[in-house]
C-alpha cells in the first residue's frame, strides 16, 4: 500500500476510505468502505470511482468489502504516457494486483460501460481470481470475430461512429478540454433517459463530417440524478488529468483483439449477473449478445432491463443495488 486518506469528498460527505495501491500502472487509487467478502468496482467512460458512490454505503452496510477504483488514466491512478500501457491485458494485471494489495485471494468483479468489458476480460483470463462477475449497461461478447477498427469503420454511413472518432490522439481531446465541465455535462445529458436527444434527433454516438460530438449534446440542463456538486467532482478530476488516458482505452482494442486471440469464442464460466437500460443504446445494439447468454455466461444467474439510459447505478440506484445484493448474497 502506498498511503491512504479518510479525506472528505466533494459535498462533504465521506464516501469510504481512499488508499493509493501499488499495482501493474505504478498506482491505483481506489476507495473502499465495508469488511467481509471483496467487491471490486470498476468504472466506465468518462467517470471515475465517484460513479459507485450510491453502492458504496449500501454494500458495506449488507455486509461486503466494496472497494471502487479509478481505472489506469483516471484519477489518482497513474496515466502512463505510453498509449498501448492502457490494453486489456494491463487493466487485467491492475485488477489482479489490487486484490492481492488488499490482502485478498479473490474477489467478485462488478463493472459498468468499459467497465463492464474490462470486469467481464478480467473473469475470463483469470478466472481463479475472480470468482463471479456483475455487468452494467455493456453485455460480454466474447473476444474473437472481426477486427474491431473495421467494424466501427463501417457504422454510420457517411457519419463517424464514436469509437473511430476516438482513434487520433489529440483529436477528441482538442474538442473536449477547452470546457471539460460543458463536455461532460453534455455526455452524462445526451445519454440519460430523461435528458437524452428525442428519437428523431442526430444521434450523440455519431460525429457528421467536420463535426463535434459536442455539437450534438444537451445544453443546459443536467439529468435527474445529478447534482452541480456531482458535476464539479468529476470536472475537477479531468480538468486535473486530461482526457488522453481515458481515451487510450478505445485505442487499444485492436491490440485487445491480437492479445486474446486465444480467448476467442470462450464463455466465462462463473456466476454472472447483467443489468442493462431500456434506453441505452450500449445495451440496445449488443440485444444479439444477450440472446447468446446461454452459450456465453452459462452460469448467468439473472439478466435485466430497468427503465433508463446508459447510467445505470446512478439513474436507477436503488434497483440496482437491490438486484446486486440478491446476486452476492447467492453466491
Amino acid at each position: 500500500m502506498v498511503g491512504r486518506s479518510t479525506s472528505p469528498d466533494r459535498g462533504g460527505t465521506v464516501t469510504g476510505e481512499h488508499r493509493v495501491l501499488e499495482a501493474g500502472a505504478g498506482r491505483i487509487h481506489v476507495v473502499e468502505r465495508g469488511t467481509g467478502p471483496l467487491v471490486l468496482l470498476v468504472h466506465g467512460f468518462p467517470e471515475s470511482w465517484y460513479s459507485w458512490r450510491r453502492q458504496l454505503p449500501v454494500l458495506a452496510a449488507a455486509g461486503y468489502r466494496a472497494v471502487a477504483l479509478d481505472v489506469r488514466g483516471y484519477g489518482r491512478s497513474s496515466r502512463p504516457q505510453d498509449p498501448a500501457a492502457y490494453r486489456m491485458l494491463d487493466l487485467i494485471s491492475d485488477n489482479v494486483s489490487v486484490v492481492r494489495a488488499l490482502g485478498e485471494d479473490s474477489a467478485v468483479i462488478i463493472g459498468h460501460d468499459w467497465g463492464a468489458t474490462i470486469a467481464a476480460q478480467s473473469a475470463l483470463v483469470e478466472p481463479g481470481m475472480f470468482r463471479a462477475v456483475g455487468l452494467l449497461s455493456v453485455p460480454y461478447t466474447p473476444p474473437g470475430g472481426p477486427r474491431p477498427s473495421e467494424v466501427f469503420a463501417r457504422m454510420g454511413g457517411e457519419q463517424e461512429f464514436y469509437v473511430s472518432y476516438f482513434q487520433r490522439p489529440g483529436r477528441a481531446e482538442a474538442e473536449i478540454e477547452p470546457d471539460a465541465r460543458g463536455w461532460l455535462a453534455g455526455i452524462y445529458s445526451a445519454l440519460s433517459a430523461d435528458t437524452m436527444p428525442a428519437a428523431d434527433a442526430a444521434d450523440p454516438h455519431f460525429v457528421a463530417p467536420g463535426g463535434t460530438l459536442r455539437e450534438r449534446f444537451p445544453s443546459g440542463v443536467l439529468p435527474f440524478w445529478m447534482s452541480q456538486d456531482d458535476l464539479d467532482f468529476y470536472a475537477a478530476e479531468f480538468e486535473r488529468t486530461g482526457f488522453t488516458g481515458a481515451l487510450n482505452r478505445y485505442r487499444n482494442m485492436d491490440r485487445d483483439w491480437e492479445d486474446l486471440a486465444a480467448y476467442a469464442g470462450s464463455p466465462i464460466k462463473q456466476p454472472s449477473l447483467f443489468l442493462g437500460g431500456t434506453r441505452d443504446a450500449s445495451t440496445m445494439w449488443l440485444s444479439d449478445a444477450i440472446d447468446a447468454y446461454p452459450q456465453t455466461l452459462p452460469n448467468l444467474t439473472g439478466s435485466h432491463l430497468l427503465d433508463c439510459g446508459h447510467w445505470i447505478q446512478q439513474e436507477r440506484p436503488d434497483e440496482v443495488n437491490r438486484l446486486l445484493l440478491e446476486f452476492l448474497d447467492n453466491l
